[in-house]
């Protein structure tokens, strides 16, 4: 198989300076082609000593045995708080434990099989947007993605004013926004500028404004006993089982914010890039389309177990493309790992957007292959390296959630149209909140004969 374009040309030696200039125009284009390769890495600056993990054993220590000892840096946090709040993503101790309590019981049990109907909804809709020719598919993978996420979270559409104006919101701070920025990782007294754009903070208050009016309506709806049976009743009637308390008003903007982004921004681009995928690869499309030919129409949970190829497509896309490219946690004691010292305060950054191409735990790491996943190296590679939603007691909540949406959306519009690379548009990943394309994905859309606009 041909290989699916890198982000950039991966220079082998990268002095600071450069790494820095790389680092300002995108964080993807600054990794050097070692990084691929190493075990660990350290990254001096005058500012701070940071290191790069990408051995499996080391990875679990942080993540899975001693995930209190590594909490989340709050580098991280000063680039995303302006629209993230206290929320359970930035949070650490006891606080994201108290957090956790309220928040998981709904997405346990069967909560996932009460949502499918919403999903299945907006992939309806989603294909009923659609129409032959040119399209910029992040967008129309956006688009379907916040539908979901308002149809589960508050039982209302993509068509909703406050869903519409939340979602256009957001794509505007989605692109003024990168995931991690200087203000990440330099060190500082308390009057150095922390990098946000005057635009970004505006918009990030108008997006947790929309989002405090949909949680004001919904508590009155709860207060008078007809709130629908969606996440948002949810969790904002589960109690604490230590403390008995719910989340306040302030406290439920900050986590639908981060449902808003972890749910919909995530799902968005692992789409797009799958869609891309089968457009680079035409002989998978055709097999995925085999698959979903006799994909019902109106489908049921169970039915998703009909889909395997389509399953490690996203999946494979998933682990080309991982949507948050790199995770930072903070050593709160000395640390000694593969015998080097690690001074308190050190930055351990796990990045899935190396371990997910590593040579040395992949076979053919850069090649698109989602038959791997049938081999010995690809389950290991699932077992070990392979961390797009984070493991351990943080991973996301929302995981199996993203397992369904991401194949039931591929079946359903694969099912519809056959989707074809445009020449000479060939997309260049880039990570903003999440991994994007510089320039949009551009996909010609042909529909698929019998197929017929699906209505929501």
């Amino acid at each position: 198989m041909t290989l699916p374009p890198k982000p950039a040309a991966r220079p082998e030696r990268v002095s600071l300076l450069g790494y820095l200039r790389r680092f300002r125009a995108d964080i993807l284009s600054a990794q050097p082609a070692k990084l691929y390769r190493a075990r660990m890495a350290e990254f001096r600056t005058p500012f701070f000593r940071s290191y790069l993990v990408n051995q499996p054993d080391l990875i679990r220590t942080v993540l899975h045995d001693r995930p209190a000892e590594f909490p989340k840096s709050d580098r991280v946090g000063a680039g995303l708080r302006p629209l993230l709040g206290n929320s359970v993503f930035l949070t650490n101790g006891a606080t994201w434990a108290r957090q956790r309590r309220i928040i998981d019981p709904a997405f346990e049990g069967g909560r996932l099989r009460d949502t499918f109907p919403a999903m299945l909804a907006a992939g309806n809709a989603a294909v009923a947007r659609l129409s032959e020719g040119i399209h910029e598919i992040e967008a129309e993978t956006s688009h379907a993605a916040a539908d979901v996420i308002f149809r589960t979270l508050f039982s209302i559409p993509i068509e909703d004013d406050a869903a519409s104006a939340v979602f256009h919101q957001f794509r505007d701070y989605q692109r003024s926004q990168p995931l991690l920025n200087l203000a990440a990782f330099v060190r500082g007294p308390a009057w150095m500028p922390r990098f946000h754009r005057a635009s970004t903070r505006a918009t990030a208050r108008a997006i947790r404004g929309l989002i405090a009016g949909l949680t004001e309506a919904r508590r009155d709806a709860i207060a008078k006993g007809t709130a629908p049976d969606d996440l948002a009743t949810k969790i904002m009637t589960t109690r604490d089982p230590e403390t008995g308390a719910t989340f306040d008003a302030a406290e439920m903007v900050d986590q639908v914010a981060i449902f808003f982004l972890a749910g919909h921004e995530t799902s968005a681009s692992a789409l797009a890039w799958a869609l891309y995928l089968l457009a680079l690869y035409p002989q998978v499309q055709e097999r995925v389309a085999v698959e979903v030919a006799d994909f019902p129409d109106t489908p049921s949970f169970s039915d998703m177990k009909r889909l395997p190829l389509t399953r490690d497509v996203f999946r494979e896309a998933l682990r080309l493309y991982p949507p948050v490219p790199m995770m930072v946690r903070e050593t709160v004691k000395p640390e000694r790992f593969r015998d080097r010292d690690i001074a308190k305060g050190s930055q351990i950054v796990l990045s899935p957007w190396h371990l997910h191409r590593h040579e040395r735990l992949w076979d053919r790491p850069d090649a698109f292959d989602p038959d791997r996943y049938d081999t010995e190296n690809g389950k290991t590679g699932l077992r070990e390296a392979f961390i797009p939603f984070s493991a351990g007691p943080r991973v996301c909540t929302g995981a199996g959630f993203a397992m369904v949406e991401g194949p039931l959306f591929l079946a359903m519009l694969v099912k519809a149209f056959r989707f074809d690379r445009v020449e000479g548009c060939d997309p260049v990943p880039v990570a903003h909140l999440t991994v994007r394309a510089r320039d949009g994905i551009w996909l010609n859309l042909t529909r698929r004969q019998g197929a017929g606009a699906t209505q929501a």
